[in-house]
């Protein structure tokens, strides 16, 4: 059985606004095992937001424990904590975050200049090597605005990659995309995942939650109910025709 690469204890988040107390959390006990595909589901407002950003050490609970990767979070310091993150965590989101101005090579090794552990070469090196391994290797030199949305999903995809991080945590990564990139994104995640990286995934969207292992379902600040499922691969004629330059992935 693997361990927990991410277990939180009795967490609770209460938000102040002013006289009123918003309780976002209630109370969530959950462990997420190492090389699991974990989506949270739930209703707006049901506190699976504020939990993934509790888990990505983006906000801290009101009271509770969360461990990454064996590591209790409140007790590190600011610095600590940024490193921690740094180097266990990679993140995509719904709006792929990127800069406008900036290459898709340059975007990729944005995560490498703030650990300072790389030279110029290296950070090349490491970014291509994500690049490849999204299918978008011939797309380096573009900026944002020559990328279509499922290439710059893929592109924040491959930032969220370039650490070598052991959890990627995902916000509604196909909020803005259309069924097929959707899907051929999701592909993605299932190839990172079989390749032994925990997500977790938020997102709205049943037909993309059935392609994790395990559904989590909040509501009202709590989970109301776990749902083991069977990983479902994605059929061949969900794909693209185009097929993707994967052999990375593959490998």
């Amino acid at each position: 059985m693997a361990d927990p690469i991410i277990s939180v204890k009795h967490i609770v988040k209460i938000y102040k606004m002013g006289d009123v107390e918003v309780h976002a959390l209630r109370g969530i006990n959950l462990d997420i095992k190492q090389g699991e595909f974990s989506a949270i589901m739930g209703a707006s407002g049901s506190g699976k937001s504020t939990f993934m950003n509790i888990i990505g050490c983006l906000d801290t609970p009101s009271s509770g424990e969360y461990l990454l990767d064996g590591v209790e979070v409140a007790k590190l310091n600011r610095d600590e904590l940024a490193k921690l993150r740094n180097r266990k965590l990679g993140f995509v989101f719904q709006a792929f975050n990127l800069l406008p101005r900036t290459t898709a090579l340059e975007n990729v090794e944005l995560p490498l200049l703030y650990s300072n552990n790389h030279s110029s070469s290296q950070r090349r090196e490491k970014a291509m090597a994500a690049l490849e391994a999204v299918g978008l290797a011939d797309r380096s030199g573009h900026y944002s605005n020559q990328l279509s949305g499922g290439q710059q999903q893929r592109v924040a995809i491959a930032r969220s990659l370039v650490n070598d991080p052991v959890v990627i945590l995902a916000d509604e990564p196909t909020g803005n995309l259309d069924t097929r990139t959707s899907v051929e994104v999701i592909e993605i995640f299932q190839k990172l995942n079989e390749k032994g990286i925990t997500v977790v995934l938020v997102t709205h969207e049943p037909d993309i939650a059935q392609f994790s292992t395990r559904n989590i379902v909040f509501r009202d600040g709590k989970v109301s109910k776990i749902i083991e499922v069977e990983n479902r691969k994605i059929a061949a004629e969900e794909l693209p025709k185009i097929p993707l330059p994967m052999d990375e992935l593959e490998s």
